[in-house]
């Protein structure tokens, strides 16, 4: 099982930014965060995959107000968030997995306890 251990978030107020990172025990063929607000879905938020090159992912409701990267070694991703809305809070998980089908059909098998973001006005 591989572990993935999250960090960042917090409460910071409107047009404010906030980065969350996350580490994985190993290379990973995909890492992301997706996130949960109360009484609503798990949305993905953004993506990023590494096999033949890497590609990033993100959704229409976070593109232009978020950068995810990963280091070097392919085990860290980060998640850059700037002009943050109250509507993006909510809890963010980590997510990774080594399997391209897992990653590509949303299915990860990796996961990480979460990390509230919350976003006053």
């Amino acid at each position: 099982q591989v572990q993935l251990v999250e960090s960042g978030g917090g409460s910071v107020q409107a047009g404010g930014s906030l980065r969350l990172s996350c580490a994985a025990s190993r290379y990973m063929y995909c890492m992301g965060w997706f996130r949960q607000a109360p009484g609503k879905d798990r949305e993905r938020v953004a993506v990023v995959y590494t096999g033949g090159g890497t590609r990033s992912y993100y959704a229409d409701s976070m593109k232009g107000r978020v950068t995810i990267s990963l280091d070097n070694a392919k085990t860290t991703v980060s998640l850059q968030m700037n002009s943050l809305k109250p509507e993006d809070t909510a809890t963010y998980y980590c997510a990774a997995d080594v399997n391209p089908v897992h990653c590509y059909t949303d299915s990860m098998t990796s996961w990480g306890k979460g990390t509230l973001v919350t976003i006053s006005s």
